[in-house]
Formats: structure tokens, C-alpha cells, sequence
């Protein structure tokens, strides 16, 4: 008898389910916020609360609370959400590379993974990006170290794309600067003045000027770690 190719005799990946999704975000919520449990506890004790008062009142309950329970397990998964997302955050916070790992996430930019500027003592960064709103220099350190790097390679850049917007972000806890769990979005609002053709232009110039190899954290992806509402869907 012929022996089974060992490949066939392989067991298949199982399938992640929405459930295990929602299962594995609270998890990693409840090692930094072990207040969490009680946080969705109370979330839904409100809505259904609510929501049967409003029964009673109207004369019908059975309507109202099942109206409530999808309400509440709606509000219960986009607060769990939100606490995995500040979780997941916090976790590669303050680890060198950590800016670098978050604007990896930002859709429709040109970003260079590793740093384009270090200070060999301090571990201070700049990372840069290239989108419709021009060139980002977006810093990791403390205020009062990074502006220096900053300028300098807002320099650079300015030499070989000269009539191109540059925007200077420093990321941190400092006064002034903006959070990890901000930086994303902040990027994503800076007005868009370049064409697709013109970043694709502005991309080629300043990738000559090379950057710096420096391990970048890859624990925790922060835009991902969340219940996956389309598993949730069936799709």
C-alpha cells in the first residue's frame, strides 16, 4: 500500500473566528486595564437598563430589550475596541522604533521602515514619509533633543525637493509633541497638496538620501489588534 505523502497527512490551519478575535482582544486589554471586565459589565447593565425602563414605559419590553441587548453588545465591542487599540499602544510605547512601527499602519504613503536620522548616543529617531501633504519628518525623543535632528534633515530634504511642503511632527509626551496613539491620525489630517504623480516624483529625489538600519519593534500592531467586525459578519 502506498505510504500518504506526509503534506497530505498535515492538519490544515483552523480557521480564526470571530469570537476568537473578541477573545484574544480582551486578553491583551485586561494585562494593561484589568478594569476592563467591569467596564463592559457596566456598558451593558446601562443599555439594557435603559432600554427595559423604556419598555416598561412604552408598554412593550420584549421589543425594547432585545433592541438592548444588540445595542449593548454593539457598544460592548466598540469600547473593547478602543481599550485594545490604547493597549496595544502602550505596549511598544517607549521602545526605540515605536513611531516607526505606527506610521508602518498609515495607508496611502510612501514610508521608509527604517529611521533616515539617529543620534547614536541618545537612540533618538526621525523617520520620514512621502504623501499627498509632501514630505513628514516625524521625530521619537524627548523635545528638547530631537529638534536639532529635525532641522537637519528638513535641510536634506529641502536641497533635493525644494518647492515641496515639509511638516515637522514630534512624537512623545512632551509639551508640544503628540502622542503615540494620536500620531496616525494626525499624519492622515495634514492637507493634501501634491498629486499621486508628484509624490510618486518627490519619492524617487529623496530616496537617494538613504536612512539608517535600526531594528524596529514587531510585537503588537497596533491597528489590528481589535475584534474583526467582518469575521463578526460571517464573511
Amino acid at each position: 500500500m502506498a505510504r500518504k505523502n506526509s503534506d497530505d497527512a498535515a492538519p490544515k490551519p483552523q480557521k480564526q473566528r470571530w469570537y476568537h478575535n473578541v477573545r484574544d482582544a480582551y486578553r491583551l486589554t485586561r494585562q494593561v486595564n484589568p478594569l476592563i471586565t467591569w467596564i463592559l459589565l457596566g456598558v451593558f447593565v446601562a443599555v439594557m437598563g435603559l432600554a427595559l425602563i423604556i419598555g416598561f414605559i412604552w408598554g412593550h419590553p420584549w421589543y425594547t430589550g432585545l433592541f438592548g441587548l444588540m445595542l449593548a453588545l454593539t457598544l460592548m465591542l466598540v469600547v473593547l475596541s478602543r481599550q485594545t487599540e490604547k493597549a496595544a499602544y502602550s505596549q511598544i510605547e517607549g521602545r526605540t522604533g515605536a513611531v516607526g512601527a505606527v506610521l508602518g499602519q498609515t495607508k496611502g504613503w510612501n514610508f521608509e521602515q527604517e529611521p533616515v536620522a539617529v543620534n547614536p548616543r541618545t537612540q533618538d529617531l526621525v523617520f520620514r514619509m512621502v504623501g499627498r501633504p509632501g514630505i513628514v519628518l516625524v521625530s521619537e525623543g524627548p523635545a528638547n533633543r530631537v529638534r536639532r535632528l529635525l532641522e537637519d534633515e528638513r535641510r536634506k530634504v529641502a536641497r533635493v525637493a525644494p518647492n515641496v511642503p515639509v511638516h515637522l511632527v514630534q512624537a512623545g509626551n512632551d509639551e508640544g509633541q503628540v502622542p503615540l496613539a494620536k500620531l496616525g491620525k494626525t499624519v492622515r489630517k495634514l492637507k493634501k497638496t501634491l498629486t499621486a504623480a508628484e509624490v510618486a516624483t518627490v519619492a524617487r529625489r529623496i530616496q537617494a538620501l538613504g536612512g539608517t538600519r535600526l531594528p524596529i519593534p514587531k510585537g503588537v500592531d497596533p491597528m489590528r489588534a481589535r475584534p474583526d467586525r467582518k469575521g463578526m459578519k460571517g464573511r
